[in-house]
């Protein structure tokens, strides 16, 4: 779909360092790659967004780090936040302006805080706001309840909510 773009949300290696470990990281990983080379091949931009707060994921370090499973290519876009909502003082916005881009694919972490302040953060700009029901998870022992819950409730609130298998660039 001409004007869509995927952003993929705090995939850090810090959030997958937890003591209770990320709700099924393996699929996650695998469908924001596939996710990622099925926007690569549409030509549709992929934004990498990470966050950093001073207490719990330092800029530049370790932690801050992008998951080792994802591998950037040199035409992505970086953008680095240190709020949950990914366009709340970025450039998010006007870089998917300058691209033409109305409709974003969100995938990433966590669920029921950043996934679900970009979510909001798109729909209040006028984005057509697709939410990948498969893509975004926690590190929460309820993560499986708050996945479910926060699809639902993100759909009452206008995002499409669809599987990775159907998302379409």
């Amino acid at each position: 779909m001409p004007g869509s773009a995927l952003l993929v949300i705090d995939v850090q290696r810090e959030l997958f360092a937890k003591p209770t470990p990320m709700h099924r990281a393996e699929a996650l990983l695998d469908n924001i790659n596939t996710l990622v080379e099925r926007a690569h091949a549409a030509g549709a931009p992929v934004v990498y967004v990470q966050h950093s707060s001073p207490k719990t994921i330092p800029l530049e370090s370790d932690g801050w780090q992008l998951h080792s499973a994802l591998v950037p290519t040199s035409a992505d876009v970086m953008v680095r936040k240190t709020v949950g909502n990914s366009f709340e003082d970025t450039p998010l916005h006007a870089e998917l302006k300058a691209r033409g881009v109305d409709r974003v694919v969100i995938t990433g972490c966590v669920t029921h805080g950043c996934v679900k302040a970009t979510c909001l953060g798109a729909l209040e700009l006028g984005y057509q706001t697709t939410l990948v029901a498969d893509a975004h998870s926690s590190y929460s022992k309820d993560a499986a309840r708050l996945i479910e819950e926060w699809n639902k409730k993100l759909a009452e609130a206008g995002a499409q909510v669809i599987p990775a298998a159907d998302v379409r660039f």
